[in-house]
């Protein structure tokens, strides 16, 4: 690993990805051929990119980080922006398309994502009300028949 990139574990964790704004985290393991041939694509990203923090989280060390996360298949590329999960993908890119995934990601109205989040948890909380009420409705009516 170059000094591009930042090896995460769970005692640091959450200390560097909370206090970061834009986060890239590679998920892989040393035996992982694909997650090899992903290295050097990646630590060239990380130089290039030097106002971005780039970090590696080492499945087989860090099996805590792998889980929570809900890792299934490395390498799993994931992007973090203002402690937001904006991006998690299982695969090895190629140069032209983690440049391209870096430019999208970057573009990402924030503040946008915000609300699409907060309207999605409305939404879900508007759904769960409902089944209550219908089961509650229903639980009525049977009662009813008596």
């Amino acid at each position: 690993m170059s000094t591009s990139t930042v090896e995460l574990t769970k005692d640091n964790f959450d200390e560097i990805v909370s206090g970061s704004e834009f986060v890239l985290i590679d998920f892989w393991a040393s035996w992982c051929g694909p997650c090899r041939m992903f290295a050097p694509i990646y630590e060239k990203a990380a130089e290039r990119h030097q106002d971005l923090l780039f970090a590696k989280v080492d499945t087989e060390a860090q099996p805590e980080l792998a889980a929570a996360f809900d890792i299934q298949s490395i390498p799993t590329l994931m992007i973090v922006r203002e402690n937001i999960a904006v991006f998690a993908q299982p695969g090895a890119l190629p140069e032209p398309a983690l440049e391209d995934l870096i430019g999208q990601a970057r573009d990402l109205d924030m503040d946008t994502v915000r609300a699409s989040i907060a309207a999605a948890a409305n939404e879900k909380h508007a759904i769960d009300e409902e089944k209550e009420q219908g089961v509650a409705g229903a639980e009525k009516a049977s009662g009813d028949r008596g």
